[in-house]
């Protein structure tokens, strides 16, 4: 069973048989909106089967596979702009002691209950992924006094102000996670890392990489992707049936509209725009999209119209929003 999302009239067979002769191959060609429609859920349709068929699909529906980096802050933690760049880039100091041996075995918990017994890493090794380095040295800010050796007029380097704050974790406890898995929102065994400068935890996923599956890699149709179709480039937020998802635009895309095919196994996500002016600056402009599915997303997959393959949530945009997991992380 499927769900479109926009009503396609008559019409579209004449906009389709177009479409299928060429018509729309140009590289700022959009089509009408009924046959950008049309031409998507025949695409969303070939996806969806070729997802079906990928190999290692057992993995995804049996396996822990994530969909959400391994790192997750939780709550309100306070974020300021330095402290935000300083969690985006890894920069950590730890003044809490840090068990090196191996952390045991723990219990990964699906949305159906179903649980997985998995080996844990231990404290030191989870840190030692969560820390990425140091930050820079610090400049001068505004309004700060000048250095020694400043000019008379009070001016020095050209340098800019840089962040240089890192994140100083106090203590570490062993406890769970909630967490985007192939097989839905998972409990997830991780370290809850106290950080002086943020009022929430920063959880580390624990379980080690022998017992973490890698998502299948789905075969993609025969036809290329059309020029009007915009791929998508991540989940931003989901939130039962409502889906928040990023979409890549040219810098002079205009009329952006999302589209969607919904299965009962899959959902496949993109959208068209049109592009104005004869001249545009190649960069690649994030839009976020907001999508109403017929019901709750749950453990289906979503699946980018452009690659064909499956979508992360991805918890520094969501950070950088403010938005918290479903659950907080819990200590054991």
């Amino acid at each position: 069973m499927r769900r479109l999302f926009a009503p396609i009239g008559a019409t579209v067979l004449v906009l389709l048989a177009a479409a299928c002769a060429g018509e729309y191959d140009g590289p700022h060609a959009v089509p009408p909106t009924a046959g950008a429609e049309a031409l998507f859920g025949m695409r969303a349709a070939q996806l969806a089967e070729g997802w079906r068929a990928a190999p290692g699909a057992a993995r995804w529906r049996t396996g822990f596979v994530p969909l959400q980096d391994l790192t997750v802050v939780s709550g309100d933690a306070g974020f300021t702009d330095e402290t935000k760049q300083a969690f985006m880039a890894g920069w950590y100091r730890s003044e809490a002691p840090l068990p090196g041996n191996g952390g045991g075995h723990g219990a990964i918990v699906f949305a159906d209950g179903q649980r997985m017994e998995v080996p844990l890493v231990g404290a030191a090794e989870a840190y030692g992924v969560l820390d990425q380095g140091d930050p820079p040295p610090c400049h001068p800010t505004a309004g700060s006094p000048p250095p020694a050796g400043a000019g008379p007029d009070g001016t020095t380097s050209t340098t800019s102000p840089q962040v240089c704050t890192a994140l100083t974790v106090t203590g570490v406890r062993l406890g769970t996670v909630p967490l985007r898995t192939s097989r839905g929102e998972a409990t997830v065994p991780a370290y809850l890392f106290t950080v002086r400068e943020l009022k929430a935890p920063v959880a580390r996923v624990a379980v080690a990489p022998s017992a973490i599956a890698e998502a299948p890699a789905a075969s993609m149709p025969a036809e290329q992707s059309p020029s009007w179709l915009r791929s998508a480039s991540g989940l931003s937020h989901i939130d039962g049936a409502t889906l928040e998802y990023l979409l890549g635009l040219g810098a002079c895309d205009v009329d952006v509209k999302p589209l969607f095919v919904e299965y009962d196994d899959a959902v496949v996500v993109g959208g068209t725009a049109r592009t104005e002016g004869d001249v545009c600056t190649d960069q690649l402009v994030i839009k976020t999209v907001t999508v109403t599915l017929a019901k709750p997303l749950g453990d289906r997959v979503v699946l980018d119209a452009g690659t064909g393959q499956p979508l992360s949530l991805t918890p520094a945009l969501s950070a950088q929003r403010g938005l918290p997991p479903t659950n907080p992380p819990t200590a054991d």
